[in-house]
């Protein structure tokens, strides 16, 4: 027997995960800023390329800064110009000359049909580092409740 669940559908589960995301009680312009930040502090100092064979997974910062991973435990921030909708494309590719991508020569592709994005800053992110300040910035700090005189 087949049973049918339409809310659990593709659209209906994204709605659920949105609506589950706008109650988590961290508005969602601190949660970027934190993300921002973690991988702003993970990152060590620019460099003109890094080698690229494969992406393995990629996060949007903002306008103008995205997270790519090589690897699972390999991550470089890029700062790039002239990206138009960056926090909402679904996909990214990137140029390369033979295997290596290079400051103000290889783009970020968004598939969107504007401009492709000018990287401007390659700097290597310390992924273990990366995890620690993540960790640091979900910790909770518990403290007693005060006992109540009623």
């Amino acid at each position: 027997m087949k049973y049918n669940r339409p809310w659990l559908s593709g659209a209906g589960l994204a709605g659920l995960l949105a609506l589950l995301a706008a109650c988590s009680g961290v508005p969602r312009a601190q949660q970027d800023s934190q993300r921002q930040a973690a991988y702003a502090a993970a990152a060590g100092a620019p460099v003109r390329s890094f080698r690229f064979f494969t992406l393995y997974s990629w996060e949007p910062l903002g306008r103008d800064r995205l997270a790519v991973y090589t690897r699972p435990n390999e991550a470089w921030l890029l700062d790039v110009g002239g990206c138009t909708d960056l926090e909402f494309t679904q996909a990214i590719g990137l140029t390369s000359n033979l295997h290596e991508v290079s400051v103000g020569f290889d783009k970020v592709l968004t598939g969107r049909r504007d401009f492709p994005c000018t990287i401007r800053q390659i700097r290597p992110v310390d992924v273990a580092k990366l995890k620690a300040v993540q960790h640091e910035q979900r910790r909770i700090e518990a403290a007693a409740r005060p006992v109540s005189q009623s």
